[in-house]
């Protein structure tokens, strides 16, 4: 044990170091296979998720989820690693690619308390590294990784903590927030704000990504939006809030693609639209 070390964080730096052998014997293996490349790289995938559920399963995440982000940590880059070698033409590469950049954010979005520094600059390190190997080969599965590595904390960005306090920043800030995170990393953000009881907070984020024109048609912000305003406001507030949104739905349609006949009966149609909606 190092001088300091808890018997715990020997436990866990010892079977990181074990992860990361076995990791590094799959790489060698798939490097030396005599398979096809397909064949060898499909076996590879199968033997790294069996790898890395073994060594998932050591750890009580409702206890101390931390342990279980240095397993993922450690697993994407030795996965990124190994991704030169691997076919091109094997579906798993990027599904398992994939599926390890989301679960690994979930936990980071879940983790209750804030990440220690020495833990945090290592996921940094690991996913600039990780994502720059596979940037190489086109891949960009851990670009949502990659933005949560270049902020401070999982929820430390300054326009996000002021968006959720309801201190909205100017839109060009707001715009620019919006585009770096991107609609799959916003809508984990907000359905974990759901789950942990933080509805006002969910909907003024959704709120925001559904009024961003660069999100249009990507993302399900707006029926997000009004079904946390369906819980936290009440039936005549509710009502209100869709007229509202009907209405900028209708008129900016208009604006689109106004017909000379559309355009004389702009005023009279909003109208009627609110009254069908009363």
């Amino acid at each position: 044990m190092a001088e300091g070390e808890t018997e715990k964080e020997y436990d866990t730096r010892k079977a990181n170091e074990e992860l990361r052998e076995r990791f590094q014997a799959l790489t060698a293996a798939l490097k030396e296979s005599p398979q096809p490349p397909l064949e060898a790289s499909l076996h590879f995938c199968q033997e790294f998720c069996q790898v890395l559920v073994e060594h998932a399963g050591r750890w009580k995440t409702d206890e101390d989820p931390l342990p279980l982000l240095e397993v993922y940590t450690v697993a994407i880059l030795s996965f990124a690693k190994a991704a030169s070698c691997l076919s091109s033409d094997c579906e798993n590469v990027p599904l398992l690619l994939e599926k390890l950049a989301l679960s690994c954010a979930e936990l980071l979005l879940s983790v209750p308390q804030h990440v220690p520094g020495a833990l945090w600059e290592e996921f940094q390190s690991s996913m600039k590294l990780a994502h720059g190997l596979l940037q190489e080969s086109g891949s960009t599965q851990l670009r949502l990784l990659s933005v949560l590595a270049q902020q401070d904390g999982v929820w430390a960005n300054t326009t996000l903590s002021s968006i959720l306090s309801n201190q909205i920043p100017r839109a060009e800030q707001v715009h620019e927030y919006l585009e770096s995170e991107g609609p799959t990393l916003l809508n984990m953000r907000i359905k974990h704000l759901i789950k942990v009881d933080g509805i006002d907070k969910a909907a003024v984020l959704a709120k925001i990504c559904s009024e961003y024109p660069g999100y249009e048609g990507k993302g399900n912000f707006k029926q997000t939006y009004l079904v946390c305003i369906c819980m936290i406001k009440s039936q005549e507030q509710l009502m209100e809030e869709v007229r509202n949104s009907c209405l900028l739905m209708f008129t900016g349609t208009l604006h689109r693609n106004p017909t000379t006949e559309q355009q004389g009966r702009i005023s009279s149609s909003a109208v009627l639209g609110l009254s069908c909606a009363q």
